[in-house]
């Protein structure tokens, strides 16, 4: 009996994958675990994970007690297949040990925790048995989800600025400059001095909007009004300020900006 059911469980997927190929724009990959009590509909899971090129796969658990260490390790998980029903602990109850979760899709054979489960703002909710085409519509949903978070952080950067956590848009960033063991970051209406180096800021800022010309500076390219003999000149609110080029720095300059010339 529990191999007929088995097997017939199996051909509800069968013929499905090549009938919804899965593409978008660009390509995004986001990282995924299973935690699900239920062995077969794991199986059916990564199965669906292996054929869309847009997630992989880190890890399946088979509850949510081993899964809350996959959060200690290196790699960032951007979305979780959960179950609800698990023994130890339940899916809402491992929701609630999350203090920023990734993007959740819930996988259950009972809508009766559906409204819990938005509760938590869960991506979306499949009930079980999951065909590809559902499984579809719901990664759908989280590409979109997660395509605007990441053009949001390639967007912005945070700063300390004492006890507090600040948000700069890379595009209030007139230039960062060199003190000792400190940088300020200058901005149109205000400066922060942080403790940090100059080759550390240079790895955080996205190379396509900023570029290094000198040692003890770095300038939002956007930004650069004037470049004349061997400075840059970018406008403030007091009016204009002039930051040297250094030597070693000129060529990458006149790449990185869109020159014409004769």
């Amino acid at each position: 009996m529990a191999r007929s059911f088995q097997n017939q469980f199996f051909h509800i997927f069968e013929g499905t994958f090549d009938e919804f190929p899965l593409t978008f724009d660009e390509p995004i990959v986001m990282n995924c675990i299973i935690v699900d009590d239920d062995l077969m509909s794991r199986k059916i899971i990564e199965e669906f994970i292996s054929r869309t090129d847009q997630l992989r796969l880190l890890a399946s658990y088979e509850n949510a007690v081993d899964a809350i260490n996959a959060f200690s390790g290196d790699e960032d998980i951007d979305m979780i297949f959960l179950d609800i029903e698990m023994p130890e602990m339940s899916g809402i109850d491992f929701l609630e040990t999350l203090t920023n979760p990734p993007q959740i899709i819930i996988i259950s054979s009972k809508e009766k925790y559906a409204l819990d489960a938005f509760n938590y703002d869960v991506t979306d909710y499949l009930l079980k048995p999951i065909s590809y085409s559902r499984f579809f519509k719901a990664i759908n949903k989280a590409n979109i989800r997660f395509k605007t978070k990441v053009d949001t952080k390639e967007n912005e950067i945070f700063i300390k600025k004492n006890s507090a956590l600040v948000r700069l848009k890379y595009e209030d960033i007139l230039w960062v400059e060199a003190l000792e063991n400190y940088v300020i970051f200058n901005t149109f209406h205000e400066k922060f001095t942080i403790h940090f180096t100059m080759k550390a800021v240079e790895t955080k800022l996205p190379a396509n909007k900023f570029t290094r010309v000198h040692r003890s500076f770095i300038v939002n390219t956007s930004r650069i009004n004037i470049i004349e003999d061997n400075s840059v000149i970018i406008k403030t609110q007091e009016g204009s300020k002039a930051i040297p080029i250094g030597k070693s720095y000129k060529d990458k300059l006149l790449k990185d900006i869109n020159l014409i010339i004769k």
